[in-house]
């Protein structure tokens, strides 16, 4: 195995090194991202000493069987310890509290993906590797690949610092990569509840039309009553972007976890409906300069079914690359074979490695 990308293989991940541990393992969270991250750990014949909450969500609880402990009590508890972060954020109070903890103790971040079952570990990497090198020349600065590399490592690792730098901003990604001063119609598949068209909106001073997929019903509602008072036309769909017109069984969370539903879901108990699918092509005509693809796992076929749009316009893309695991090379190889040959990687603070987007510039 040789190559830039094969150069980054570990002896072992952070899942052989847990499954060896010597020192108590205790995760730092409760809810979906902990019940993920046990799921891998039955998998994997490693076991949860405990669990712990930030002080203030400390009440009693019980998670699987064990009550919430405090960092205090964990400290009372064990001598020494691993924790494992098992949720997101990108509060700066909370992203605080986490490095404080690294410095202080053996600390990993495990990469489970949003979407897919699909763990991004040795074995994953090894049988993937072509895919990744390919993936990895195609980006167009220096800043991308050493991005990417950091990405790679630290999903094999879990470590902190490979997500603490190489940082970018908003004011990066759409004033020196993409060029969203021009951008007068674009659109937003994974709309939310409008927050990302306000971002783009401080950008694009001539922006007048926007298209919005949001296949969520309460953040469908918090989107209309936005563009309702937005100083430009919005084109609201309360549909899910995807490769056919259809109709598709969805995970209505009320927030950006609402995905297609799984088997996995069903077991867990999720709330689950019938929803539209809709291909972009068949509801945008005219102008586009834009597309934004954040869609929960399912950006592989929402670009499936902007196909003649993109063919059309050549519109500057921005493509979420961290729902699922094959996404870090999946998604630049697909939108590479679209006829873009300028591609960057950039990610903003986050942990996990969410936030993390494929650009594609004219």
């Amino acid at each position: 195995m040789t190559g830039t990308i094969a150069s980054l293989r570990p002896g072992k991940d952070m899942w052989q090194r847990l499954a060896g541990a010597d020192k108590p393992i205790v995760l730092y969270g409760m809810g979906n991202g902990a019940d993920k991250i046990l799921e891998v750990f039955a998998r994997k014949g490693i076991e949860a000493a405990d669990f712990f909450a930030s002080d203030g969500f400390v009440r009693g609880q019980v998670f699987h069987g064990k009550t919430v402990l405090s960092y205090a009590q964990v400290c009372e508890k064990y001598e020494d310890f691993i924790v494992i972060v098992s949720f997101g954020t990108r509060l700066q109070e909370v992203l605080e509290t986490i490095y404080r903890l690294d410095s202080e103790r053996e600390l990993y971040v495990p990469d489970v993906p949003v979407a897919g079952g699909e763990i991004f570990d040795i074995e994953y990497f090894d049988a993937h590797i072509d895919e990744l090198e390919s993936a990895y020349e195609l980006f167009g600065d220096e800043a991308s690949r050493v991005l990417f590399r950091d990405i790679i490592s630290y999903r094999l690792t879990g470590r902190l610092g490979y997500l603490r730098r190489n940082l970018s901003t908003p004011d990066e990604v759409f004033t020196k990569l993409l060029s969203a001063a021009d951008y007068r119609e674009t659109a937003d598949l994974g709309a939310y509840t409008g927050d990302s068209i306000r971002e783009l909106s401080g950008f694009a001073p001539r922006l007048e039309r926007i298209t919005a997929f949001e296949p969520d019903g309460r953040s469908f509602r918090k989107l209309c009553a936005y563009a309702e008072s937005a100083p430009l036309r919005i084109e609201a769909h309360n549909a899910a972007a995807w490769k056919d017109d259809c109709e598709l069984t969805f995970t209505s969370g009320g927030n950006r976890n609402s995905t297609l539903s799984t088997s996995d879901a069903l077991k867990a108990g999720a709330k689950l409906k019938t929803i539209r699918a809709a291909r972009l092509d068949s509801l945008y005509s005219g102008r586009c300069d834009y597309i934004k693809y954040d869609v929960e796992g399912a950006e592989y076929e929402a670009l499936n079914g902007s196909r003649e749009t993109i063919g059309r316009c050549h519109p500057e893309l921005l493509v979420s690359l961290y729902h699922r695991s094959e996404d870090i090379f999946n998604l630049p190889l697909m939108v590479s074979g679209l006829g873009y040959s300028r591609l960057y990687l950039r990610r903003y603070e986050y942990v996990p490695a969410w936030d993390l987007n494929l650009l594609a510039a004219k």
